[in-house]
């Protein structure tokens, strides 16, 4: 691979593409990735507990480009990631950043319900999304579910919005390159009946500027992905933030 770190355009574009849907393709692959999952706060009700999914969406942005050059080749300018922001009025997980998805209906497999929910809270054409791989079902106590993210690559992006404001506040594409840069990234602090909880946090600004902070189960498997595929910059653990 001759492509210079963080290259966007028709000439670098187009090889770190390809680079980077290589690698996710082999992470989802991975049958121990995320293995040693330990972001999960609080205790599941494993009896209770039910299924749902998560889509992760990579693909190549087509609006607004990194303003960081990324240190590993398949990171140009225009890779990036769907996230949204959830409504501040949900009872759960509200006002949080994250992937598309929700609580699988009943014979939905991960994948089915992971399109599903994609499409309902952001418009996108489920044709365009190429499915690479369903990863390990990891448990989210504060809600109570099994969450298994599948794997994606955008091979035909479309248009995406909100599409219910009763969901979802903002949905917006990140540059992968602004998520990997140093000064983006933080270390989350949660305090709550004291017990502090600490993981990895994403500051960005989405395309119509406004300021978002990834943070919990998001972060944690946007982080995790990024160490396992060899993207991560070193960043300052130390500076923190309280939630």
């Amino acid at each position: 691979m001759t492509t210079t770190p963080g290259t966007g355009g028709a000439a670098g574009a187009e090889p770190a593409a390809h680079a980077a849907r290589a690698q996710l393709a082999e992470l989802a692959a991975d049958r121990g990735f995320l293995g040693d999952w330990g972001l999960a706060r609080g205790e599941l009700d494993a009896a209770a507990a039910r299924p749902a999914a998560v889509l992760v969406l990579f693909g190549l942005l087509d609006d607004l480009a990194a303003d960081h050059d990324a240190q590993a080749l398949a990171v140009a300018h225009d890779l990036d990631v769907l996230l949204l922001e959830r409504a501040s009025t949900l009872r759960s997980h509200a006002g949080q950043v994250a992937f598309p998805g929700g609580r699988a209906e009943d014979g939905e497999t991960p994948v089915d319900a992971a399109l599903r929910e994609a499409v309902e809270e952001t418009g996108l054409d489920a044709g365009g999304v190429e499915v690479l791989g369903a990863l390990a079902q990891l448990p989210m106590p504060v809600s109570n579910h099994l969450v298994t993210p599948v794997l994606g690559w955008w091979a035909r992006p479309t248009p995406v919005r909100v599409v219910d404001v009763a969901e979802s506040a903002h949905v917006f594409r990140a540059p992968v390159a602004d998520l990997l840069d140093p000064d983006h990234r933080v270390t989350t602090v949660l305090r709550r009946g004291g017990r502090t909880w600490r993981g990895p946090g994403f500051e960005v600004l989405d395309a119509a500027g406004v300021p978002h902070l990834v943070w919990g189960f998001t972060a944690g498997i946007l982080d995790a992905a990024f160490d396992r595929l060899g993207w991560t910059e070193p960043w300052d653990r130390g500076r923190e933030r309280e939630l």
